[in-house]
């Protein structure tokens, strides 16, 4: 399947596939046109890959889940590795919120005393 088709199988854009295949996430095959063609395995790695994204991880997490992206990660039973993984991504978000809630509260503040 062309970088077209994959796309549009799942719902994203071959920009974002080539960003996955520069991540190291999607390893397509080079026709002797030079397009890239992928396996119908794809779709489903690409899904997963949406999927942890979706749910805040970043390409640098997601490259952790590397060897279950060709599964159903969203019913396998998560692993030991990949639950450090999102709590970790957790707790960073959590300290980016923090860090934009101080920044409110005294942007807050100042307006109030303008």
């Amino acid at each position: 399947m062309l970088i077209g088709e994959l796309a549009t199988a799942t719902g994203t854009t071959p920009r974002a596939l080539r960003h996955y295949e520069q991540a190291g996430l999607l390893a397509p095959t080079r026709a002797t046109n030079g397009y890239r063609t992928y396996p119908d395995a794809a779709v489903t790695r690409v899904r997963n890959i949406r999927c942890l994204l979706e749910v805040g991880l970043t390409l640098d997490d997601v490259r952790e889940f590397a060897p279950c992206l060709d599964g159903d990660v969203r019913t396998a039973p998560p692993s030991e590795r990949g639950l450090r993984v999102a709590h970790d991504r957790l707790a960073a978000l959590d300290r980016r919120i923090a860090t934009h809630t101080d920044s409110r509260t005294r942007l807050a503040a100042a307006l109030e005393r303008a």
